[in-house]
């Protein structure tokens, strides 16, 4: 399968993007957002997965099981849902077992 890769230019403005989503009060619950696809051109770029257990090893290194996007500082919406809204995807829920490159530590 070919793999579209996002320049820079485009990365930038995509999490540009989310920062500002990110910023605006969340009104939508998870449930009301398509999931997002796993062929979407964003979840290609940041090799997101509904299933932090088939995350590519060999891409990912730094990867661990015990990240998923439910542990995530972006993700956001009601805990315990099984989608949520996610500023790195804007208009889209991602799986609460899902991840993506741009996980970051919950605090």
């Amino acid at each position: 399968m070919l793999q579209k890769k996002l320049s820079r230019r485009q990365f930038i403005g995509t999490v540009a993007g989310a920062t500002v989503v990110a910023t605006l009060p969340i009104h939508v619950q998870g449930q009301d957002l398509p999931q997002i696809a796993l062929d979407d051109p964003s979840a290609v770029a940041l090799g997101y997965v509904h299933d932090t257990e088939k995350v590519d090893a060999g891409k990912y290194p730094n990867h661990a099981v015990d990240q998923k996007c439910s542990n995530c500082q972006l993700i956001q919406g009601a805990d315990g849902d099984e989608w949520r809204p996610c500023p790195i995807f804007p208009g889209k829920a991602v799986a609460a077992d899902g991840w993506c490159s741009a996980w970051v530590k919950r605090a």
